[in-house]
């Protein structure tokens, strides 16, 4: 019978725990100095269970540690190191007689060393210990900033590289990741450290080689933490020598010219103090007048200001020179539209020329075949009797050859050369040669002829011309004797 009984007493017992739960969030997160809650709300059965005590508790590696403690009948207890930073959220929980379904915590001015799981126990009657857990994590907001490695960067004649700006992401949990936004042509390094309390610094160089083209220029340091964009800027300030350049003369200094003069601008940082004038192998002339950073040249222009002009520089980080060459001329030089332009337009109008004479030339040849073939048409179409009679049967080349002699050849030597003369075109068919057995041959509609004579002319003797007129024959012969020049 008390084995029945017992039986009975510890199946009502189980039936009632399992009507009851601890309802927890599973992550808590939070930034050293900041403020989180820790949620543990008590879900009672039916018919409710008796709560005795509630005990929170930090679980790290292993080892439990109380936190805070609520009993109803001895009250509120929060243990050092969390005395002055832990409190129940429910003013119940402190009342005389109070309300433990309640017993979220508020954890204030977090640190490091606060970062474990958390267990929230509830003791009851008869039902025993229900408890649940959450895992608080702390970050650390980095300390950012950006810095120049030295006051003062100076651009030395060795162009050596050297580090400009320093970006600094320190204590950070979890760790920072480093940019650099810059339109200059250098390179970053970078370098973490962890630090003893969990945190990590990381720190990147921006390393350079100073010039003149990297001051004022803007160097942009991009810090991303977790979600977070952080920039900071600083603009370059680096110091160099003079870079000179000396103005004024246009290449046209003539005589009896006035009002010329030079200046010698000079880029430098910091600015110039001294400029120094001399002209190389001589002296300035007695009509010059230096005013500041110029020599302003008094009256007329003469050959006298002729010559090698150098200008010297000079700011706290070295001096520099430059030098022009000065000449005078006679008479002003000629000023007209830039030759490039010249030759573009002569370009376009000779080329616009070109395709006309090619269109006029193929329209022509055109017509001229139409008309020829209409008029073949023509003739095939008449009658045998009305058809003209065939041309008279021409003579070999080989026959006319035979006609010409050596004396009926005349050479005429030329001393100078006569200029090559331009093609010329003839635009009428050409009939048939006494060289060829097949009219218009290598002509077909248009013929291009071309002539040339270098250092020789031809000559026939008269029984020969009259002899190739009275054939009505053109004949293309020519026996040429070099000069003797």
């Amino acid at each position: 019978m008390l084995a029945s009984v017992w039986i009975v007493l510890l199946a009502v017992n189980i039936q009632a725990g399992d009507g009851q739960s601890v309802q927890m969030d599973s992550i808590k997160s939070g930034f050293v100095g900041s403020q989180v809650e820790l949620r543990c709300i008590f879900i009672n059965s039916n018919p409710p269970v008796k709560i005795s005590q509630v005990t929170w508790q930090k679980f790290l590696n292993g080892t439990k540690q109380n936190v805070a403690i609520a009993n109803p009948s001895l009250g509120v207890s929060v243990l050092p190191p969390f005395k002055e930073r832990v409190t129940f959220k429910q003013a119940a929980v402190r009342h005389r007689t109070p309300s433990l379904e309640d017993t979220t915590i508020m954890f204030s001015n977090l640190r490091l060393s606060d970062e474990a799981a958390y267990i929230c126990e509830y003791t009851t009657f008869p039902a025993g210990n229900r408890e649940n857990m959450v895992n608080l994590t702390v970050f650390a907001r980095p300390l950012t900033r950006m810095t120049l490695t030295t006051p003062t960067i100076v651009a030395r004649p060795q162009k050596r590289k050297m580090t400009v700006a320093t970006c600094l992401s320190a204590n950070g949990k979890p760790p920072s990741v480093i940019k650099w936004d810059t339109r200059l042509k250098g390179e970053a390094t970078f370098q973490e450290t962890q630090n003893a309390n969990g945190t990590v610094t990381v720190r990147s160089n921006y390393v350079v080689v100073p010039s003149r083209e990297t001051h004022k220029q803007k160097l942009t340091c991009i810090v991303t933490y977790n979600s977070e964009r952080i920039t900071d800027s600083v603009v370059l300030n680096v110091q160099y020598e003079p870079e000179v350049k000396i103005d004024g003369f246009d290449g046209n200094w003539y005589l009896d010219r006035q009002d010329v003069s030079l200046t010698c601008n000079a880029d430098a940082n910091p600015p110039v103090t001294v400029y120094q004038w001399k002209v190389v192998n001589g002296s300035l002339p007695n009509t010059v007048k230096i005013l500041n950073n110029s020599l302003i040249f008094k009256g007329a222009v003469t050959y006298e200001l002729a010559g090698t002009y150098v200008c010297a520089a000079t700011n706290g980080i070295g001096t520099r020179t430059g030098l022009v060459q000065v000449n005078v001329t006679d008479k002003p030089m000629a000023r007209g539209p830039p030759g490039g332009v010249l030759g573009v337009l002569g370009g376009v109008v000779a080329a616009g020329l070109l395709i006309a004479m090619a269109v006029t030339v193929f329209m022509v040849c055109r017509r001229q075949q139409k008309t020829r073939t209409n008029a073949d048409n023509d003739l095939t179409d008449l009658p045998p009797a009305h058809k003209p009679a065939p041309p008279p049967p021409q003579k070999r080349s080989s026959d006319l050859k035979g006609h010409l002699t050596s004396d009926d050849i005349q050479v005429l030597t030329l001393d100078k050369k006569l200029p090559l003369q331009p093609p010329y075109y003839d635009m009428v068919p050409s009939e048939s040669t006494p060289f060829t057995n097949k009219p218009n041959s290598g002509h077909r509609d248009c013929d291009v002829q071309y002539a040339e004579l270098d250092t020789a002319s031809l000559a026939f003797s008269p029984s020969t011309r009259s002899s190739m007129h009275s054939a009505g024959d053109l004949v293309e012969y020519a026996t040429i004797q070099p000069s003797s020049h």
